[in-house]
């Protein structure tokens, strides 16, 4: 994904004066080592890889070698409390190690699904309060969110432009700051949420990956994040309707994925299998 980047385009020698082969025998052999790579994590008692689409190496080789002269999107989807948010923060910190290393800029670009839920404040305080309002109205829905305006940024940042997203507050009170951060283009835009891989957004992304969890799990880790938020007696409703309608909108998300990992896995494992895969960069460009 990084290959645009570190790769002189133009030449037979990337950045850094290292021989480069032609762009074919380079992608087939960039293509060969991912291929182990996922074969043996898929294989490994303690993997993170649950599941992947083999056409997903092709791609990858195809960004990293440069074949794909632009910058790639990533989509991070799973059910409430799977744990595709921490996935995401160990993979932005994994990289932007990995380009500081190397002195790498405008590596890689979060965009926060979460920050795309529509205001409801006025409605929260008219209720009463979070709890209250949350028994009336469903969160649990993509409606409930502006993907439309999520996806025009994601392509924005794509051609190249910086944009001002949008910033939402999950403490309760459910205010959204619109024009509130400014994202600038980076080799790769990532994002996350429950629904960024539904229909109204998911051909946005080139890397689609689903994030699977145990359901004890889940549960366990929502109902720790509800009683943060002070949800009250209005948990349990909240958690069944969230598995409704994960039922009809996010697990069906995972047979799209390209990538599907496991949510309870040690951290230490995303952050290894991504750094094997980086292990493949450092091997061609440096």
């Amino acid at each position: 994904m990084t290959g645009t980047l570190i790769r002189n385009i133009e030449s037979e020698t990337d950045y850094a004066g290292k021989y480069v082969s032609s762009p074919m025998v380079q992608s087939r052999s960039i293509e060969a080592r991912l291929s182990m790579i996922f074969k043996n994590e898929i294989n490994s008692e303690a993997g993170v890889l649950l599941d992947y689409n083999p056409k997903v190496i092709r791609k990858l080789a195809m960004f990293i070698a440069g074949d794909i002269r632009r910058s790639a999107s990533v989509g991070i989807a799973g059910e409430t409390a799977s744990g595709k948010s921490t996935i995401t923060l160990d993979i932005i910190d994994t990289i932007e190690k990995f380009a500081a290393g190397y002195n790498l800029k405008h590596i890689i670009t979060r965009v926060n699904t979460d920050d795309y839920y529509y205001d409801r404040s006025q409605e929260v305080k008219k209720a009463g309060g979070m709890a209250e309002f949350a028994k009336n109205y469903d969160f649990d829905v993509p409606e409930a969110l502006e993907l439309d305006l999520m996806c025009r940024h994601i392509n924005e940042l794509l051609c190249g432009n910086s944009v001002m997203l949008p910033k939402y507050d999950m403490s309760g009170t459910t205010i959204r700051w619109d024009n509130h951060t400014l994202a600038n283009p980076s080799r790769i835009i990532i994002s996350e949420g429950l629904f960024t891989l539904t229909d109204k957004i998911k051909d946005v992304f080139d890397f689609k990956i689903y994030v699977d969890i145990d359901r004890d799990i889940q549960k366990k880790r929502f109902f720790i994040r509800a009683h943060e938020r002070g949800l009250g007696a209005s948990s349990q409703t909240m958690y069944d309707n969230a598995s409704n309608k994960a039922e009809i909108y996010i697990r069906p998300c995972r047979k799209d994925a390209d990538i599907v990992l496991a949510g309870e896995a040690d951290r230490e494992g995303y952050r290894k299998f991504l750094n094997k895969i980086i292990s493949v960069i450092e091997r061609v460009y440096f």
